[in-house]
């Protein structure tokens, strides 16, 4: 039971914490569940994170449920779900209360942009951790390129970017090993 609430505290901290989504949370998660905890390794997270993409749902509860279920089983994935939603659950009742009561008030369309450009340096931040790992040769490079060019650019669905992209890795260790 202590395992459980110790996950459930964890995630908690984690939901309590993460403004802007998915990815902000991600610099968090990697300094206390992969850095300070060891309960994952940076690839793991980077593993649970894109699959969390591919998966219906809420990308931080989706992540939530992968590691927790790593650390307890079904019911460490359960605590670690409803870990990260209850912070969410009360700030969004508590905003909700307020916001449509004080959001004409400069200084709080204010906090609301600072925020923003909070989450846009903790997004950065998640990126330049995840490029060093991720960009480990030129087909790294070119996947990338490729996927960013047709993200810009053209409407096609994150799934299909996904799907094509983890077909491009296959393909081109595939070639590798053929020159190998």
């Amino acid at each position: 039971m202590r395992r459980f609430f110790k996950i459930f505290l964890t995630f908690a901290k984690i939901g309590v914490f993460t403004f802007g989504g998915g990815y902000s949370m991600l610099p968090i998660m990697q300094r206390d569940l992969v850095e300070r905890k060891a309960w994952l390794s940076t690839e793991e997270l980077k593993d649970y994170f894109s699959v969390s993409h591919c998966l219906p749902g809420i990308i931080t509860v989706n992540n939530a449920v992968f590691i927790g279920h790593k650390q307890g089983g079904r019911i460490g994935g359960i605590a670690a779900a409803l870990g990260v939603i209850f912070p969410s659950i009360a700030v969004i009742l508590i905003v909700a209360a307020f916001l449509t009561r004080y959001s004409n008030i400069p200084a709080v369309r204010y906090a609301f942009s600072g925020i923003r450009v909070c989450v846009l340096v903790l997004i950065v931040n998640a990126i330049v951790k995840m490029w060093k790992d991720a960009m480990v040769d030129l087909g790294s490079l070119a996947v990338f390129f490729m996927v960013f060019a047709v993200s810009v650019f053209t409407n096609f669905s994150v799934a299909i970017l996904i799907v094509t992209a983890a077909a491009a890795g296959i393909g081109i260790k595939a070639v590798r090993r053929l020159h190998k």
